[in-house]
């Protein structure tokens, strides 16, 4: 699972207009008919799932200044541009959508959005890393709205801030001590390489090189020695019992959730999105960086950066852009994470009082000292069934893990080069 997943669509009552205007048999005075600047426009916004409340006000505030009307419909953003190839030539499709990161080298190959005409001084506002993951061949096709990394929930009523373990080895030992069958130490998804990339990446493994800033898909690192050592080290937790069987497959995040917020849990690894949910159960949790590792490296995580991206399908691309300026900017980010808690990609926030005073975003600004952009080529697409598959070979202790992550690694060269044609 790469992302956390949201169940159903939220609707929204369509906004409609009629045009009165005397047809071509008729004796009227067309000169009294709208032309076509003087009719109100309509922009269709795909926003995430529970996170439209974020951008009420500026959407109303750019109707008033603009003359038009935005619509919209939310959607679970991972799932936007599956929809969008059915719905955009159907012409039922967004002028705006959000996306994630990793989904931009796909949707700009497929022509799916539009690149924009986007200044440089724009484009400064924003974190380096969260710019660069809307950049493909040097153009702009979109502008970050928040990022995320994993990080660690710990629970108040079960642990100290001060008895933290500070790394993994340091939770193993801990998890030795606690579990029971019934009550876990620390817990998180291994079995999926959104996580498990966070300690094999730190021991030197890797999912594509990098060769002046740009992904080679060519150089898949996730056999080498260092993803070894690291999936061994993920394997202990699976064989010696301190992870349940539970959390292995899809099923896997809805039961670590629950032995968390039912207590049963003391540390899980997660994302912000649970921030809200964890809240509303009445977790008394805290939050933290993720660990260190034994070789002294502070395990990574993926940056994962949303954004607001163009149809390539929209009939009025131009106010499209102006929207997505607008609704990014710095006051309508601090806005939106005042009300989401999603951690916004503008450089200056980081130092607001907004987002300092929130132990989860300061939280995701440390980790991400220590992360690694989520690569946005569309040769990602091919890496995540077959890690997956691996990891969940070594979480059940069918396979070892030097075995598995090199048939992974075939399998992921040989899709490429199916799929891409090895470029």
């Amino acid at each position: 699972m790469k992302y956390k997943k949201y169940l159903g669509i939220v609707g929204t009552l369509a906004l409609s207009f009629s045009l009165a205007a005397c047809g071509p048999q008729d004796s009227g005075d067309q000169s009294k008919a709208p032309k076509d600047d003087e009719k109100t426009k309509e922009l269709i916004v795909w926003e995430d799932i529970e996170k439209s409340a974020g951008i009420e006000d500026a959407i109303a505030k750019f109707e008033q200044e603009h003359g038009v009307t935005v619509k919209v419909v939310e959607k679970p953003y991972a799932q936007q541009i599956e929809n969008l190839r059915l719905d955009g030539p159907a012409g039922t499709g967004p002028d705006v959508l959000t996306m994630p990161g990793d989904q931009i080298g796909t949707a700009v190959v497929e022509g799916l959005i539009k690149d924009l005409d986007v200044s440089e001084d724009v484009q400064s506002i924003y974190t380096e890393s969260a710019m660069q993951s809307q950049i493909v061949d040097g153009k702009v096709y979109g502008l970050p709205k928040a990022v995320e990394t994993t990080m660690l929930y710990y629970n108040k009523d079960l642990i100290s801030e001060e008895e933290l373990p500070q790394t993994l080895e340091e939770w193993y030992d801990y998890s030795k001590e606690v579990t029971d069958g019934k009550k876990f130490g620390f817990l998180a998804l291994f079995d999926q390489i959104y996580y498990a990339q966070g300690v094999m990446s730190g021991y030197g493994g890797y999912i594509f090189g990098q060769d002046n800033g740009s992904f080679d898909a060519q150089d898949i690192g996730l056999d080498n020695e260092g993803a070894i050592q690291g999936a061994e080290f993920i394997q202990k937790f699976y064989s010696e019992g301190l992870f349940p069987t539970g959390i292995i497959g899809e099923q896997g995040i809805n039961v670590l959730e629950s032995l968390f917020t039912e207590g049963k849990a003391t540390a899980i690894i997660s994302g912000p999105w649970n921030i809200d949910p964890f809240t509303k159960a009445g977790v008394n949790y805290g939050v933290a960086k993720l660990p260190s590792l034994a070789n002294g490296e502070n395990m990574s995580a993926f940056v994962n950066v949303k954004s607001y991206n163009v149809s390539s399908y929209s009939k009025n691309p131009e106010l499209a852009q102006q929207f997505v300026e607008f609704i990014a900017n710095e006051e309508n980010s601090k806005t939106r994470f005042e009300i989401t808690k999603e951690v916004p990609a503008v450089k200056a926030l980081a130092e607001d009082p907004a987002v300092t005073e929130s132990e989860a975003a300061q939280a995701v600004a440390e980790q991400s000292q220590f992360s690694e952009l989520m690569p946005n080529i569309p040769e990602m697409n091919e890496v995540w069934t077959p890690a997956d598959a691996a990891l969940q070979t070594i979480a059940t202790g069918k396979a070892k893990p030097a075995a598995a992550l090199k048939q992974a690694a075939e399998t992921i060269k040989g899709q490429i080069a199916a799929n891409h044609g090895g470029k």
